[in-house]
């Protein structure tokens, strides 16, 4: 017998495992797109709901970590509360449990040919068949990822099949046998399943390393493979304690609360397993042990935990809170800070973009409010409106460095193509929000210069910027609606009236060298409205740009230069909306 070629065989069979598993789940994520985010979202103080949840994620995760690890983020950017996230654990610890069932297939041993097509090694190249004739030959994005998914399933059960070939002398030495004796004592095998599922990080693989030795006949019982349960869900943790390093207290103790569960019911459910076991079932837990043995008592463990802490929900709450305090922490704004661009996010790159896309959102409106509050200057002007302005803008600045960093992060991974067309939508975005505090900025240094100098616009000149600012305001409303809608339709209206806009800014300036001929209005106050007229122009400029992004996103396709080009004047429609804006908003010249 080789040792060595057997030790290569089950470390390449782990890592095919683990590289199938990765692609199923990552193919399984993107193919649910932004579902995910919307089910944490209807997450309530109802438990059994949540569980549900939490079960159905994983399973389409295919990870428990990973599931634990986006609560961690999620809790940490402020989306979620700390006591919701309880009972989504509980359903993540069930949920878990489907990857073993599926593994159970590859211990199905029969002649009957219904029952042979069952086996990996029958339906695995079939399945991995379909899926590359899936992905080299459709071009829809959800054959494709439905390809991916079965090419992964396919190399994860051929890991599992080379892990079981690889065990499988083992089972005729004298030395493993004797091995085996030392995993009767309970606490050694709940050793092994924490450490090993620790380093591998994944409780599936543990879960998959040790049915191909029950199934290859080594001599696993009962006795010696339910304490290993017992110990990989308890290391299956690693994975949440590693990524609440760096997070806010709430954060910490998702991490620290899942642990929590986990050793409270290995620790419990062991001790009445060891009890039961001496007392009444001794024979029946020396007997081997197989794959669906091992998958029951795997979902078993995780339900019996559930129901044995689902009542004690509270008192999990306020032990974690006194585990993990409160630290003295500077108060500061969560918007300032954007807490909520999480790079544990970038795990579920899904709700990452959803959550991106609520952030640019809140610029659009933090741009509007703050060129309203712009424009009410030039009527009354007002010191503490001022400050806050420039602290808009300034925040308006933040917002656009931090989020177009993250969604460059994102961009790089596998997303679904509605995904990808949101991240190109805010990144066309979110450089307009940002000019648009700017053009707040420059509209307060105007309305600061008429006030310190004691000007005033002729009564004329007031009445035609009073009918611009009207429009200007329409403009920013309907901007802000549409894109946070994502409403194509009220999109569509923006560019018909950002054409009015830019009559009415031609029409008053032809106005003002008018009245500046017949002496009617100073050369200083004409400059001053002609920076505010450049200044309105290019604010409908930049909701012009962001109507675009929000129509092309419903289009799939980022060509603005091209769309302003075909609905200008000549279609039916932008005549009709351009008509009724120009009767709107008129001012004799």
């Amino acid at each position: 017998m080789n040792y060595f070629e057997n030790a290569v065989m089950l470390i390449g069979g782990l890592v095919f495992f683990l590289f199938g598993m990765k692609v199923m789940s990552s193919s399984l994520e993107k193919m649910a797109g932004g579902k995910l985010e919307n089910m944490l979202r209807k997450v309530t103080a109802k438990p059994l709901l949540s569980i549900v949840l939490g079960a159905g994620i994983t399973i389409a995760m295919q990870s428990s970590s990973a599931t634990t690890v986006m609560l961690v983020g999620l809790v940490n950017s402020g989306i979620m509360l700390f006591e919701q996230t309880i009972s989504v654990i509980f359903g993540a610890n069930i949920g878990t449990t489907f990857t073993g069932w599926l593994l159970t297939l590859s211990g199905i041993h029969s002649s009957r040919w219904y029952l042979m097509i069952l086996r990996p090694e029958v339906f695995s190249p079939i399945l991995a068949l379909i899926g590359i004739g899936m992905i080299m030959f459709s071009k829809k994005e959800r054959r494709i990822s439905i390809g991916t998914v079965f090419v992964g399933f396919a190399v994860l059960m051929q890991g599992m099949t080379m892990m079981k070939d690889s065990v499988s002398p083992l089972a005729q030495t004298s030395w493993f046998k004797d091995m085996l004796v030392k995993f009767e004592n309970p606490l050694f095998g709940l050793l092994i399943g924490i450490v090993l599922t620790a380093v591998i990080q994944s409780s599936a693989a543990t879960i998959a390393i040790l049915m191909s030795f029950a199934i290859s006949g080594t001599g696993i019982t009962f006795q010696m493979a339910i304490p290993i349960i017992m110990g990989l869900n308890i290391g299956t943790c690693a994975t949440s304690l590693i990524s609440c390093i760096g997070t806010e207290t709430k954060a910490k103790r998702v991490a620290v609360v899942h642990v929590m569960i986990k050793i409270i019911g290995a620790v419990f459910w062991l001790a009445v397993f060891v009890v039961l076991s001496h007392m009444f079932f001794a024979d029946a837990t020396a007997k081997p042990i197989n794959g669906v043995g091992i998958a029951a008592v795997h979902t078993a463990f995780n339900i019996l935990t559930t129901l044995l802490l689902i009542p004690f929900t509270k008192p999990l709450v306020r032990l974690t809170e006194l585990l993990v305090r409160e630290k003295e922490e500077k108060k500061e704004e969560t918007e300032d800070d954007l807490k909520w661009l999480d790079e544990r996010l970038l795990r579920s790159p899904s709700i990452a973009i959803s959550e991106c896309n609520n952030i640019s959102g809140h610029m659009a409106r933090l741009a509007e409010e703050n060129l309203f509050a712009a424009i009410s200057l030039f009527d009354n002007f007002d010191e503490e409106a001022v400050s806050k302005i420039k602290a808009v803008e300034d925040k308006l600045d933040r917002y656009e460095d931090r989020l177009g960093t993250y969604l460059v992060k994102l961009s790089t991974m596998a997303v679904s193509s509605q995904d990808s067309r949101v991240i190109s939508k805010i990144l066309h975005t979110i450089g307009d929000f940002e000019r648009l505090g700017d053009h707040a900025v420059n509209l307060f240094y105007a309305a600061s210069e008429i006030n310190r100098k004691g000007l005033a616009f002729t009564p004329a000149a007031k009445k035609e910027i009073d009918v611009l600012a009207s429009a200007i305001r329409e403009i920013l409303t309907m901007t802000h609606e549409c894109y946070v809608t994502a409403d194509p339709e009220l999109a569509f209206r923006v560019e018909p009236l950002e054409q009015v806009i830019d009559k009415l800014t031609a029409t008053i300036k032809t106005n003002h060298i008018a009245r500046l001929q017949k002496g009617g209005c100073s050369i200083e106050m004409g400059f001053i409205l002609s920076d505010i007229l450049n200044n309105f122009k290019r604010i409908s400029d930049h909701c012009s740009n962001i109507a675009v992004a929000v129509i092309e996103v419903d289009k799939g396709a980022f060509d603005t230069h091209e769309y302003l080009s075909g609905v200008k004047f000549g279609n039916l429609d932008f005549n009709r909306i351009y008509d009724a804006f120009d009767k709107k908003y008129t001012i004799e010249e």
